[in-house]
């Protein structure tokens, strides 16, 4: 069975910061580190704005969302603390899929950084666009130095249909001349304006502070 992955990403300048974080390391990090599937969760902040936060779930196999375990903390049982943070935030994406490559390739524990990429893709090229990804793109990608993994996920629903995510051994990595070639090519320019509803956030692995 294909592994799963959940993203959660908000912007929480609305909230107090240390509540945020609190609320994140105290209760809800550990609430899903206990639900049987969970497997690597870590928290990043953004590079470019720090009130971006982004949470990777890697997951045993999406089923895991179905699971009693996890609805029991999730959906309508969210807990008042983590409803009381949430509505003080404002959501960048929820993104629940699963992985079509490479296999079943597990997130690196090591990486310093992330690059998150989202996106949606114009009706009649999204064959074109999956062989980009998969037979060029990624490869690319994933011989960049630096860069640990480079995975892709298939969306169950919702707002996104791809998420593409790579681990870094820093964010300096995105603005390497490695980095450069590997997307600046005459198939990526083919493919590239039909990317619709695109998100991108660099982030660094996120550190409590105490």
């Amino acid at each position: 069975m294909a592994r799963g992955l959940l993203i959660a990403s908000f912007d929480f300048s609305g909230a107090p910061e240390n509540e945020f974080n609190d609320w994140y390391d105290l209760e809800h990090i550990p609430e899903r580190q206990n639900v049987t599937g969970f497997d690597l969760c870590e928290r990043w902040i953004g590079v470019d704005n720090a009130s971006q936060s982004l949470a990777t779930y890697d997951l045993s196999s999406l089923e895991v969302l179905r699971g009693d375990e996890y609805k029991n903390i999730a959906y309508e049982n969210l807990s008042p603390w983590s409803k009381r943070v949430t509505g003080m935030c404002s959501r960048i994406l929820r993104f629940e899929g699963t992985q079509i490559l490479p296999g079943n390739q597990e997130a690196p524990a090591d990486a310093n950084a992330i690059l998150m990429v989202a996106i949606n893709v114009d009706e009649g090229v999204e064959k074109d666009f999956n062989a980009w990804y998969n037979e060029e793109h990624i490869p690319n990608l994933s011989s960049v130095p630096g860069v640990c993994s480079a995975r892709r996920f298939k969306s169950a629903g919702g707002t996104h249909s791809y998420v593409a995510l790579y681990h870094l051994e820093s964010e300096d990595i995105t603005s390497s001349k490695a980095w450069s070639e590997a997307i600046n090519t005459p198939w990526s320019s083919k493919i590239r304006p039909h990317f619709k509803d695109h998100i991108r956030l660099l982030a660094t692995r996120y550190e409590r502070h105490v």
